[in-house]
């Protein structure tokens, strides 16, 4: 399984924007140190682009890097938590003007505080991508609130786990409406908006599973194999446009949906953690460990930023050799 936000329903939800607060220069400093806090000490890799991470021996360490989205606006689906609240700290610390937004108002609003304290600028908007009357609100009032749309990442999924003659067909609806139409609907508004900037990226979080699966995945696995094709096709639509869409293919990561979906997602916090280090002892091979939030959520701005000019309609795996081995 990958990441996204959280269990049975992500992160994603509807509303209007939050007041807004005065616009001012983030403190790169004090933002990271925002971030630092949310890593879970232990093992990481090195990451190209715009943070850098300690090896799996030392602690996590963010080093500065370019200010890539300096008064570029960022919109975020599911970003209350997971990788895409990663994605908002780390956006609004290379001076993105970032919107986001999720089904948890307590959580949406708990990120976007600590965002503004730490100097950065971030709104969260409340809204649910099973809507469309939402999503289209969302990017038009975030578009409308910071004047324009330079980069989007679509990020809010769900899933529920069962094989696959146990599925509701609502249970079964559910999850691809939210991971492969929520997304579809996302795109649909952002595109006119990055036109009308000349251009911009759009990123994409599908999974490995995309890639190499599991038992009782059957409505995951296919949401998030049909986003590799939505991505494929919409990146030929929007070239020509100056828009580049790209799919981030994420491995295990440490997130409220994997641990709300895992049979023991129960456990106290110590005992789980054992679990799953054992876990991935036997199953990421090659790392031997999940991904942290910060991880993808840094390669998903590496893939928004503006260093690859000629990257567009791939499907980029961060999965700690998990689908080298399958």
């Amino acid at each position: 399984m990958s990441d996204n936000d959280n269990p049975t329903i992500d992160d994603a939800s509807t509303g209007k924007a939050d007041e807004t607060s005065p616009q001012r220069g983030p403190s790169r400093r004090r933002l990271l140190g925002a971030v630092a806090g949310g890593l879970v000490t232990g093992a990481a890799a090195g990451l190209a682009g715009g943070v850098a991470l300690g090896s799996a021996a030392n602690p996590l360490q963010l080093q500065p890097s370019a200010r890539r989205f300096q008064n570029k606006v960022v919109v975020i689906t599911g970003a209350t938590s997971g990788i895409g609240a990663a994605a908002a700290r780390l956006f609004a610390a290379e001076g993105a003007r970032v919107a986001f937004c999720g089904r948890r108002v307590d959580r949406g609003r708990a990120v976007e505080r600590d965002i503004r304290a730490a100097g950065g600028e971030a709104t969260y908007i409340h809204a649910d991508v099973l809507i469309e009357s939402d999503v289209r609100d969302f990017i038009d009032t975030a578009a409308q609130r910071y004047g324009g749309l330079d980069v989007a990442f679509n990020n809010a999924g769900i899933t529920i786990q069962k094989p696959l003659h146990e599925y509701t067909a609502d249970e079964f609806d559910r999850v691809l409406n939210t991971n492969l139409r929520g997304t579809f609907l996302a795109m649909k508004y952002e595109v006119p908006h990055l036109i009308r900037s000349g251009g911009g990226t759009i990123v994409v979080t599908a999974s490995s599973n995309a890639l190499a699966t599991d038992s009782s995945r059957a409505a995951y696995t296919a949401s998030k194999r049909g986003l590799v094709g939505l991505v494929q096709s919409a990146a030929l639509d929007y070239a020509s446009h100056g828009i580049r869409v790209n799919a981030l293919v994420p491995g295990t990561t440490d997130t409220d949906l994997v641990r709300n979906a895992s049979p023991i997602g129960h456990l106290p916090d110590d005992a789980y953690r054992v679990a799953m280090k054992q876990w991935a002892q036997s199953n990421v091979p090659g790392m031997a460990r999940l991904a942290t939030p910060e991880e993808i959520a840094a390669f998903a701005l590496t893939l928004a930023s503006p260093e690859f000019p000629y990257l567009t309609g791939a499907q980029l795996v961060i999965d700690g050799g998990k689908t080298a081995h399958a």
